[in-house]
């Protein structure tokens, strides 16, 4: 036979120390002191964040034609799957002028990627892609994209990555474009 189990007993309350307890140190012994209530005719301050001046009722007014569009590694891998042109296929899901950037971050991962990505990093050193110089240190391409669109807001992030798109939802005003169903879609994180 099994061992029976114990039941709690209802509405059992945990036993507290008493402030007179010898094990509590003199210290501690003193009662909390009640705080003061406020006043309420008194002004309460807030500290509100700032956004840039570009960003009146939460619309982007940097963002217009010709579109700075900032290109990730893997997006370049995924369009070669699934047989786009990368700048056709923008200005198709855009109808306007894009104009696709690539920094030296996202130039390096796909040089590191070797052979097997050749083909991408070809495309990538089409003339009709611009490049960004980075000052950074480091060759991490995500954070580089991150800190770029933080600091100017005139880029739509194309991007295939959840985690990178994830960090871009949450900086209000920044378009992202990412692969689906065979062509380019675009989102607003408002």
């Amino acid at each position: 036979m099994g061992k029976q189990k114990k039941q709690k007993k209802f509405a059992a309350m945990k036993r507290m120390i008493s402030l007179k307890d010898q094990r509590i140190k003199e210290q501690d012994r003193a009662k909390t002191q009640k705080k003061k209530k406020e006043d309420p005719s008194v002004i309460k301050e807030k500290e509100v964040a700032k956004y840039p001046s570009c960003m009146f009722f939460q619309y982007n007014t940097q963002l217009g034609p010709p579109y700075y569009i900032l290109v990730d590694t893997n997006f370049i891998n995924f369009s070669i799957k699934a047989k786009l042109d990368v700048v056709q296929s923008m200005m198709d899901c855009l109808y306007a002028k894009c104009v696709p950037c690539i920094t030296d971050c996202v130039m390096a991962e796909l040089e590191k990627l070797g052979m097997k990505f050749r083909v991408a990093l070809r495309i990538a050193k089409d003339p009709r892609f611009d490049r960004l110089p980075c000052s950074h240190k480091g060759t991490y391409a995500d954070d580089c994209l991150v800190q770029r669109v933080m600091q100017h807001k005139c880029y739509i992030v194309a991007t295939v990555d959840r985690d990178l798109k994830r960090r871009i939802r949450k900086i209000p005003g920044v378009p992202i474009m990412y692969i689906s169903n065979h062509r380019y879609v675009q989102s607003w994180s408002l």
